[in-house]
């Protein structure tokens, strides 16, 4: 029997791949065409316009990285950090010791402003540091999505001297909560398709300043990854000529090219608010089911909501029977949290009306 036909709908709602949406699965069934074909050229073009205004941005490099959000990740990093960069990373969760790896394979000068796991960056004691300490880059998550902390990048970017470079990772934040990559003097931002965007994972945005591209083009040894070298990637992806790197997961950017479409059809603004109005929902449902959030109200990460674990019950077993039962996923936690918390996510598609109140019926039936 072929093992593809056992795989039945399941509702998204964990940390990412989100729901998918029936747009995007027409769109990834279109015919494949070759990655240099000129209609595809086309397609690649209005990607870059409209990651544009999601980004909120002028840069004119914003491209999807042929890869995962790890790729994403992957690539800001490689391109930026020489060895013995003075590197800091603001660390309150699982992705900042994730770019805390990155770093260190890389040969940089690394030093970290560390705070608790589930609470927010303290923007007053960035500020502080920043008085006495000099680096040529400094990087932080947006959306922490190991707590569902929504970590202000838009106070901290006031305090960014103008020759550092500012890294900002948007994995969950993208299509989800507000980002103004011009307006926060951000300079390499990254994401993914499989969360706020409703694609399954593959295509992955990424957008860098003049100032970043500046810093990558005047490296003093060549990045150390060539498949995510972006001084060849651009080769590609601009300019009239278009030079191969590598063979475009074709219709995987067809379905970004339709996920982006959708969004900007919506409205930015407007998917921005249906992703907090669905938190709010959600929030509300689990109150009056006796459950409590992680996080403080203020810090909430509106598309990734962390569920402390009652007493008594099994993390594994409510979420099997949630999967099992009701074909519904949720997600774990990491680290300190591994057991204690069940993560939600409401991002792209998933965040809708009538996805949290099955999963709020779901709750009422298990618990």
């Amino acid at each position: 029997m072929n093992k593809l036909s056992n795989i039945k709908n399941t509702l998204l709602l964990g940390p990412g791949p989100s729901t998918v949406s029936p747009n995007v699965y027409n769109a990834l069934s279109t015919n494949t065409i070759g990655h240099l074909d000129p209609r595809f050229i086309d397609i690649m073009d209005e990607i870059k316009k409209m990651l544009k205004v999601v980004f909120k941005t002028e840069n004119d490099f914003c491209v999807p990285v042929s890869g995962t959000g790890s790729a994403a990740m992957e690539s800001c990093f490689v391109n930026m950090i020489e060895p013995n960069d003075r590197v800091l990373i603001i660390q309150n969760g699982y992705f900042g010791l994730r770019m805390e790896n990155m770093s260190q394979r890389l040969g940089a000068d690394i030093s970290l402003l560390k705070f608790d796991w589930g609470e927010p960056v303290d923007v007053d004691e960035v500020e502080e540091h920043l008085k006495d300490n000099v680096y040529d880059i400094i990087a932080i998550v947006h959306a922490e999505t190991s707590t569902g902390v929504q970590n202000s990048v838009q106070q901290i970017s006031r305090f960014i001297p103008d020759n550092t470079i500012f890294i900002v990772d948007a994995v969950t934040s993208l299509g989800t909560i507000d980002i103004q990559v011009d307006n926060w003097n951000i300079d390499a931002i990254y994401s993914c398709s499989q969360k706020g965007l409703s694609c399954p994972p593959g295509a992955s945005p990424i957008s860098f300043s003049e100032k970043a591209l500046n810093k990558m083009k005047q490296r003093q040894k060549m990045v150390p990854n060539w498949y995510l070298d972006m001084t060849e990637i651009i080769k590609y992806w601009d300019g009239s000529q278009r030079v191969y790197h590598h063979t475009a997961p074709i219709n995987m950017m067809y379905a970004l090219y339709q996920s982006l479409y959708d969004v900007l059809e919506e409205g930015i603004d407007n998917v921005i608010q249906r992703h907090y109005n669905s938190h709010l929902l959600l929030e509300n449902g689990l109150s009056e089911l006796g459950l409590e959030l992680l996080v403080k109200k203020d810090a909430r990460l509106p598309s990734l909501n962390a569920v402390k674990i009652p007493e008594g019950l099994n993390d594994l077993d409510v979420r099997n029977k949630l999967l099992n039962e009701y074909h519904i996923e949720i997600g774990g936690g990491l680290g300190p949290f591994a057991g204690k918390v069940w993560r939600i996510g409401l991002m792209g598609h998933s965040a809708r009306d009538e996805n949290i109140n099955k999963l709020l019926d779901a709750f009422r039936a298990s618990l």
